[in-house]
């Protein structure tokens, strides 16, 4: 037999000497074969280097691709380091697999989701990516949708109440009017700086998880009748040591020194406390300082820290769930407030 490269079905059935029904029943309908007719053709074409037909042809002629696109609040270099929404994901796959349905990690920073959008079935969504045009897109877009942590009010979402559970643990931190505060936000501000909110009020208006984890801290404050300055509260551009460490020491260095630390995820919290021992401060006694997600490393850290636990493997798998049925329904899962000894 001679060699040749790039094989389409016709070529191949012609170098064989069969019909181009008979190469595509060994390779889709095997039943219409013989068990040796067909792996007689199959082990021909795979000596010549021809796995089958076109499947990118064969899913533009169905309209389903088995592809979904995950996409993410930011880049995927910095999401897939990131311990929860690596656990998002994980659940999110363990449930495509099943189907046979493969993902695609999409960047929130991406321009337009015009790149991938004529070669998937949908699009699971998991937080408000950073570039708000792909919102846009993803109200009008005309394939499923699924967001989680966040809605956009259509087909399906996965949230849980980020605003109670925020006032939950800032509840359990919180002492008396005399407790100096500080906010570890995470992402308040669009802007992809590490810098102080001045103007927070604005904040509390805004749907994202970090405004909303926002305003149930500010209720607790407000119910236990603690201020908290202007320059006390920290937008921190992303979930790592590296930004939160400098956050950390700047509110240790402020004066009055604060004497509870409330952190908008466990990464920046454990951060906020490995600062505070550096400078010989005890936790609880000196500093009370709590997270949010419920990551394993935060509870093998000494001492253990006070979070709020979210299964984002379940997330993910409900999310997974929820696409392939196409169930329209907006699920609000479970947290627990687990305690530690850090506030």
């Amino acid at each position: 037999m001679s060699k040749k490269n790039h094989w389409t079905l016709k070529s191949i059935a012609k170098e064989l000497g069969v019909s181009n029904a008979t190469v595509s029943n060994a390779f889709n309908r095997p039943d219409q074969l013989s068990k040796s007719r067909r792996e007689s053709i199959l082990a021909a074409c795979n000596e010549l280097g021809y796995f089958g037909p076109n499947k990118a042809a064969q899913s533009l002629r169905r309209g389903k691709f088995n592809i979904v696109a995950l996409v993410l609040p930011d880049s995927i270099e910095y999401m897939v380091s990131d311990p929860v929404a690596s656990s998002f994901m994980r659940g999110v796959a363990s449930i495509l697999e099943k189907d046979g349905i493969n993902l695609l990690l999409f960047s929130g920073n991406s321009d337009s989701l015009n790149s991938v959008i004529d070669f998937v079935d949908g699009f699971i969504c998991y937080g408000r990516p950073r570039n708000q045009s792909l919102v846009e897109q993803l109200k009008t877009v005309p394939k499923h949708v699924v967001t989680v942590d966040f809605d956009i009010d259509r087909n399906a979402s996965v949230n849980i109440n980020n605003e109670q559970a925020s006032y939950e643990v800032a509840k359990h931190a919180l002492h008396n009017k005399h407790d100096q505060v500080a906010i570890l936000g995470l992402r308040l501000l669009d802007e992809n700086v590490l810098c102080r909110v001045y103007d927070h009020h604005e904040c509390e208006a805004g749907q994202s998880i970090a405004h909303q984890r926002l305003r149930g801290y500010q209720k607790a404050l407000t119910e236990l009748d603690i201020p908290i300055a202007e320059d006390r509260i920290w937008n921190i551009p992303e979930s790592s040591e590296r930004f939160a460490s400098i956050a950390a020491k700047e509110a240790l260095c402020s004066l009055p020194r604060p004497n509870v630390m409330l952190c908008m995820s466990d990464l920046i919290a454990l951060a906020a406390m490995r600062e505070a021992l550096k400078l010989g401060l005890k936790i609880p006694e000196d500093i009370r300082i709590v997270g949010f997600d419920g990551i394993d490393e935060a509870q093998r850290f000494v001492p253990k820290l006070t979070t709020i636990h979210q299964n984002s493997e379940e997330k993910g798998a409900l999310a997974a769930n929820l696409f392939i049925t196409k169930e329209e329904q907006k699920a609000l899962i479970n947290y627990e407030l687990q305690l530690g000894q850090s506030g």
